[in-house]
């Protein structure tokens, strides 16, 4: 099994995760995040001053997954989510050693 955790721009959540849907992946856990990567600090206006924008928001979302399915998981998302401008976000993939469901205590792939 593989987790793939991906940093991506909000807008572009909705579009990621119904790209995700149709791979027959329905778990996944979404959270709004703040951060900064390697992008360099920017700057936008607010009520006649300049703000440095240190930590944008970000939309993460986690899925654990089968190991067949690690690859065309992450091209899903790399279609779905990428600009090609700076601040896309970033993928990040985990082996998972095992996973348990708590409810019917089933384990490994039948667990997600």
């Amino acid at each position: 099994m593989v987790r793939i955790t991906c940093y991506i721009r909000p807008h572009k959540l909705e579009q990621v995760k119904t790209a995700i849907a149709t791979l027959g992946i329905s778990g996944m856990s979404v959270s709004d995040v703040r951060g900064t990567g390697n992008s360099p600090e920017t700057s936008s206006w607010f009520g006649g001053e300049e703000h440095v924008i240190a930590l944008p928001v970000k939309s993460r979302i986690d899925v654990v997954a089968p190991d067949d399915l690690r690859e065309a998981l992450i091209k899903t998302i790399l279609d779905n989510a990428r600009t090609g401008e700076p601040g896309d976000g970033k993928i990040f993939v985990e082996e998972i050693l095992d996973a348990v469901r708590v409810r019917t205590l089933e384990r490994g792939e039948s667990a997600i």
